[in-house]
């Protein structure tokens, strides 16, 4: 008996022995603090757009100096995914990128609106994406070429103007939106497959406008056009007027009644968030909290702060835990109020 006492031990032993083996990368992992686990690690900053625009600037910059600021110092290299206006780039984070913490991306402004829309093939729940934090609330504007023969959303009322939008994205719901709750008369040429070209269209006359831009980023991305007087925004989609854009109405402003103004301000509620930096789901707590000390550090640092007045981006700091419980009131919005913006959001959703 005592022999066969040992024996059961030592196969308990050995038992033990191989599940610490097997399971020996998972405890590894849990065990891991965040500096061993980002040493000599290479993380990615996914951009959901093409290059050269107000969301890529800001992604490169603050993918030059997080690495420095967070354990372990990792390097991070910029990637950009663009596709369905940031659908495709946002299921990538919720169902094929690794949940450790080596992921980052700047998430389109509208996540949180076409998840609550039930907009396109989404598979992603902003809820439980890791939320680092946000680096602007600036508004998004309606904007028309010098040319267009308008300078005012009266002046949209009474004239057909065409504006360029990409497939998915703000830049064709707003448009269509505030032709059905305002009664301006805007049709948006869709096809463009991101911000640039909608501009270069705009300077050759090819359409008149664009369905939307971030304030922000006509300030970074285009200084001399504003300085020129080459464009005028018509609207700004925000819950307040920005302090330089005080003659610019906010859209929920234009609303006819109360109701409508509850679906206008639900469709701008996501400005609150306009330039948000996210992680994917499942990212371990510790690993979530470096990453959000380490993008809070860099909102104060001095050289970026530099670097980003010089390029001309707005910062505007929101905690990750703030940012994702706005995401989460987007989704949480009245059922009816949702259903009136999703008939005329969906109509027009191509």
């Amino acid at each position: 008996m005592k022999m066969k006492s040992m024996g059961c031990a030592a196969a308990l032993s050995v038992v033990a022995l191989s599940m610490v083996v097997l399971g020996g990368s998972l405890e590894q992992a849990r065990a891991e603090s965040p500096a061993e686990f980002y040493k000599g690690k290479s993380l990615s900053m996914v951009v959901q757009t093409t290059t050269g625009n107000d969301y890529d600037n800001r992604g490169r910059l603050f993918a030059r100096y997080m690495g420095d600021l967070l354990p372990g110092k990792p390097g991070i290299i910029v990637r950009n995914m663009p596709g369905g206006g940031g659908v495709v780039a946002s299921n990538w984070l919720a169902k094929v990128a690794p949940r450790d913490g080596t992921v980052l991306s700047m998430l389109m402004q509208t996540a949180s609106m076409n998840q609550a829309l039930g907009m396109g093939q989404i598979q992603y729940d902003v809820r439980e994406l890791g939320w680092i934090g946000n680096t602007s609330d600036t508004p998004s504007v309606v904007t028309v070429w010098h040319t267009a023969g308008a300078k005012t959303i009266e002046d949209a009322k009474t004239r057909e103007i065409v504006l360029g939008g990409t497939v998915g994205t703000a830049s064709v719901i707003y448009p269509n939106v505030l032709n059905e709750l305002v009664g301006t008369k805007f049709k948006v040429v869709t096809g463009y497959p991101g911000g640039n070209q909608i501009n270069l269209a705009m300077e050759s006359g090819e359409v008149q406008g664009r369905g939307s831009n971030s304030w922000s980023s006509w300030k970074s991305t285009r200084p001399e056009w504003i300085a020129e007087n080459k464009i005028f925004n018509l609207v700004q989609i925000a819950l307040k007027r920005a302090p330089d854009l005080q003659d610019v109405p906010l859209m929920m402003e234009l609303a006819r009644d109360d109701f409508n103004r509850s679906v206008l301000r639900f469709l701008s509620a996501d400005t609150a968030i306009a330039r948000a930096m996210v992680t994917t789901p499942g990212v371990p707590a510790d690993r979530l909290a470096a990453l959000r000390a380490a993008f809070d550090a860099a909102m104060k640092l001095p050289a970026l702060i530099e670097e980003a007045n010089k390029m001309q981006l707005d910062l505007a700091w929101l905690s990750g835990a703030d940012s994702q419980k706005i995401a989460a009131s987007i989704i949480e919005t009245d059922p009816k109020v949702v259903a009136r913006a999703r008939d005329i959001v969906g109509s027009h959703a191509k």
